[in-house]
């Protein structure tokens, strides 16, 4: 250290305080980096990479970025998964000998973000913090830093917190460094990359009010954990905070991350969009407020009937009022967000701009109040009465800034006239003094007869009198001071403008000095407000949601749903809602869905691309809807409040984590087949597919036996194994459902509807053929399944087994004679009691005697 420069000596102590950050090191006009910051950040920021001296033999690798532009080039960084240091100058340089001193003031991590333009404003950003217990239990505590919510639960393993992590698509998550690194492997192949530690837990006086509801030392542990890391890295008081939340995941319908992912909640499986996503479909607020708890209560519908039933009622008094909704609509429009608006003032980083947004806002507030209450319903009364219009604050501001104000706050010009007496005589002082300047202009010009005479301003000489170099011969000896010699005129200055200068001078700058100082002041007031806006802001943004359900139930014809207690699901003429709006003017073929105590699984068999996953899948989004408290996509609708959804949908892989795609099939059904209950529902999708077909049929059947027998989860099984048809003989609430098609001239033609009984065959040929596959290879498959399908008629064998009693159903050929000896596979199935096999062992018999036999006929 004492070979560098004090400057970089400097640099060095307080780049060992952030070691994980890129410390950007203010020097004049510029955040600087050195060593490897330098070399790293030159790369991800392709900046130009230089060095400069620093006190031994080789130059210091250096780089650096405009301090007024920094603002891009740090969100770029957060957007990576890197952390960014600002370490400022805190001591003016012209009153300091040596060295300036410098601190860091803020921690900007992918966690906590503050900047509007690195947010989305229909997403809440969260960072959350997560503490491992001896009981396997883990606690987890998040917030979003930008609207002050705060909530901590505790789940009882592992892989519960992890999905729970990745559910609130958490930005960055705090450990202690003692923490298991399993959950750190486990997040890291879920893509949450940003990890950080904190080992402080203790509880602070600062944290008082912010975890007052948190009874249970586990939440206090992740919350103060949390608390403590927030504060650490953004070094302010953070007023803003609300009150953290405590919530039990059992308050809510569970779906782990798979399961929202294959019902596509907030994004498509293919391009992770929003487009065809059912938000997408939804999201019909007018508030970015509403937009985002739009999305939480999608991917948190509620199993509290008594709630879910409030909340239909609200939607039932929007529908019923069209006029008074659109008007609602057109005000809301003017309501800005206010809960991070309420966050940029807690911050200190508001500007002019943001307090008249605000202002704006409050102002629609008396407006939504009368058009809530001329809809005349118990429910919508009552949440216009929790609106608080704030209206001392909204005159306040009213009588404060400007409409139009600058967007610097330090350049004055946004306090109205007659708000402060002091500023208003240093505006008539600096105004009357620009007068007498322009009085002066036109008398110099009488005097002198020089028209082009100009008195002018600029920073560094003050107001001067410019004249040509042309007209310097009009003026009289010594009538002027000369101060600045041009190429093309003299500029002079007198007495008298010099001091009418220091007049309209001084004025201006205790104007400007002064707005400041009641902008603070003015903020100040805004901060103690805070409360009361946050609340608001939380009413505000569920009516928006409310209105929205309205708006979507009414423009695509949806119902109110019933429910019930005996786990009946009645849908009739059911829709896939975003299925239903992609196809806009084609017809979609609706479907019914009943299930009772008789009927607690359907399997359901047909062609590819008739429809089975769509249908599967509108069963779940209905229900997931109805338990949101929206109007649902049929005719009617009569459902069961479901505690759980776990689907086994589609074919992919988990290339991080090593895991095939029949590994992840097998993992997810896994998944549901342990935690499903009586009262859940489970989507099952062609398991089986991913091995061979003896090994996935006998899958499939165990699965479907299992559920029936051990779950008894309303259960939706869609397989393209035929066999397994057979099954309802056996099970008996298990029934046989199809999704028709027709087969016409030799093309299949889909009918997407789902009837009762198995499907006739599968149409995969059929399929193809849509698929533009070659027609040699098209009629190559038709000729050998024709073979496939003659060789079963002429051995008998139609169907492999009866799976479902495991017995094998083999017949001999006409061809054998009776006195012929037996032979080896013969002798073997003779000494076997088919009637002690397991289906799998039955299954894999069957395939041991199916190699022998090839082997013998070679």
């Amino acid at each position: 250290m004492k070979t560098y420069t004090p400057m970089i000596q400097q640099y060095l102590k307080i780049k060992a305080e952030v070691p994980d950050a890129f410390l950007f090191f203010r020097l004049g006009d510029f955040y600087e980096m050195f060593f490897d910051d330098a070399l790293n950040a030159s790369r991800e920021l392709e900046i130009t990479l230089t060095a400069r001296d620093g006190g031994v033999a080789e130059k210091i690798p250096m780089c650096g970025v405009p301090h007024h532009a920094a603002a891009g080039y740090i969100e770029q960084l957060i957007e990576k998964g890197f952390k960014v240091a600002i370490c400022e100058q805190t001591e003016d340089p012209k009153q300091t000998k040596g060295v300036v001193k410098r601190e860091i003031v803020q921690m900007i991590t992918p966690g906590t973000v503050m900047e509007a333009r690195s947010l989305d404003e229909k997403e809440n950003h969260y960072i959350a913090a997560v503490t491992g217990f001896e009981d396997r239990s883990y606690s987890i505590a998040y917030l979003d830093l930008s609207t002050g919510e705060s909530k901590a639960t505790v789940v009882d393993s592992k892989e519960e917190a992890v999905n729970e992590l990745v559910s609130i698509q958490a930005r960055e998550v705090v450990f202690s460094s003692s923490e298991d690194p399993a959950i750190e492997k486990m997040l890291r192949e879920r893509n949450i990359l940003s990890l950080s530690t904190m080992d402080d837990c203790d509880m602070a006086s600062s944290f008082t009010y912010v975890v007052e509801d948190l009874k249970e030392d586990k939440l206090l542990r992740s919350m103060n954990r949390l608390l403590h890391y927030t504060m650490s890295t953004q070094k302010r008081a953070l007023d803003h905070l609300q009150k953290t939340a405590p919530y039990q995941t059992a308050s809510f319908l569970r779906m782990d991350p798979n399961s929202k992912r294959n019902l596509e909640l907030t994004e498509t499986i293919r391009g992770n969009g929003k487009k065809g996503s059912l938000v997408w479909l939804l999201d019909e607020t007018m508030t970015a407020m509403g937009a985002r708890l739009l999305k939480r209560w999608i991917e948190r519908p509620l199993v509290d009937q008594k709630a879910i039933k409030h909340r239909l009622e609200a939607v039932e008094g929007f529908v019923d009022c069209f006029f008074e909704r659109q008007t609602l609509r057109e005000l809301l429009k003017g309501v800005y967000d206010l809960e991070r608006l309420a966050g940029r003032v807690a911050f200190g980083n508001v500007n002019a701009r943001d307090l008249v947004q605000l202002k704006k806002s409050l102002q629609q507030i008396p407006g939504v109040r009368q058009t809530l209450t001329e809809m005349d319903h118990p429910v919508i009364q009552a949440i216009s009465d929790s609106l608080d219009p704030c209206a001392d604050l909204a005159d306040e501001l009213e009588t404060a800034i400007v409409e139009q104000p600058p967007l610097a706050i330090k350049d004055g010009n946004f306090i109205k006239d007659g708000f402060n007496a002091e500023l208003d005589e240093y505006r008539d002082a600096s105004r009357n003094g620009k007068t007498w300047i322009a009085e002066l202009e036109q008398k110099e010009r009488k005097k002198t007869g020089i028209r082009s005479l100009k008195i002018g301003y600029n920073r560094v000489f003050g107001y001067y009198i410019e004249v040509t170099k042309a007209n310097l011969s009009a003026l009289q000896e010594g009538m002027y001071e000369r101060r600045q010699t041009l190429t093309n005129a003299e500029r002079f200055i007198t007495p008298e403008l010099k001091e009418k200068e220091e007049l309209i001078l001084q004025a201006e700058v205790r104007s400007t000095e002064l707005e400041y100082t009641l902008f603070q002041a003015l903020r100040e007031k805004v901060k103690v407000e805070i409360p009361r806006l946050q609340k608001l802001a939380y009413e505000i943004s569920k009516l928006d949601v409310l209105q929205c359900f309205a708006t979507v139930s009414e423009n695509r014809h949806y119902v109110k749903p019933a429910f019930n207690s005996e786990r009946k699901i009645e849908i009739i003429e059911g829709r896939h809602p975003v299925v239903e709006k992609v196809m806009d003017s084609q017809e979609y073929v609706p479907n019914d869905c009943t299930m009772n105590k008789e009927c607690e699984m359907l399997l359901i068999t047909g062609p590819n691309m008739s429809g089975k996953s769509t249908y599967m899948r509108q069963v779940a989004l209905t229900s997931i809807l109805a338990q949101m408290g929206c109007y649902v996509p049929a005719a009617k609708a009569n459902l069961p409040i479901f505690d759980r959804i776990f689907t086994r949908i589609g074919a992919a892989d988990d290339l991080v984590s090593g895991q095939s795609t029949f590994m992840v099939e097998m993992l997810e059904a896994q998944h549901a087949l342990s935690h499903a209950t009586q009262n859940s529902l489970i989507l099952f999708d062609e398991i089986g597919r991913g091995t061979s077909t003896y090994d996935g049929m006998a899958l499939a059947q165990a699965i479907i036996e299992y559920v029936h027998d051990k779950v008894g989860a309303k259960t939706l099984f869609s397989t393209h194994y035929h066999e397994l048809v057979d099954l309802s003989n056996d099970l008996n609430n298990l029934v046989n459902v199809h999704v028709s098609a027709a087969e016409q001239d030799g093309h299949v033609v889909f009918l997407h509807k789902v009837k009762e009984g198995p499907a006739d065959k599968s149409y995969g040929i059929h399929v193809a053929q849509l698929a533009n596959l070659p027609t040699s290879l098209i009629d190559r498959a038709n000729s050998l399944l024709a073979g496939f399908e003659s060789t079963e008629e002429k051995t008998g064998n139609k169907q492999i087994g009866d799976l479902s009693t495991g017995q094998l159903s083999l017949f001999e050929e006409p061809e054998i004679k009776k006195e012929k000896k037996p032979d080896k596979i013969q002798r073997e199935l003779l000494a076997t009691n088919v009637l002690d096999l397991t289906p799998l062992e039955a299954m894999n018999e069957l395939y041991r005697l199916q190699k022998l036999a090839k082997s013998q006929s070679k």
